[in-house]
């Protein structure tokens, strides 16, 4: 079943902007039908996407408290841009 349908998303206007391209839209689509996506263990996409990712930093020896410090920093960061 591959059924295309439109969902609003909302989005920052960058992004927004960035998907007036018809290709670069498409793309975007796939890629979050393919996130997404329960994975043939039942395991929800964006979570087994979370471990794979921390999986991959562990291996370059960054710690979770590594980790979770970067995302802490990210976060603030975007928290206090003018919207």
């Amino acid at each position: 079943m591959n059924e295309i349908v439109m969902v609003p998303i909302p989005l920052s206007r960058e992004a927004a902007d960035a998907l007036g391209d018809a290709e670069k839209l498409q793309s975007v689509g796939r890629l979050v039908s393919d996130l997404l996506r329960p994975t043939s263990a039942g395991r929800d996409p964006l979570v087994a996407l979370i471990a794979e990712l921390k999986a991959e930093v562990r291996r370059d020896e960054l710690t979770d408290e590594e980790i979770d410090a970067e995302l802490e920093a990210y976060n603030a960061e975007r928290r206090s841009r003018p919207a």
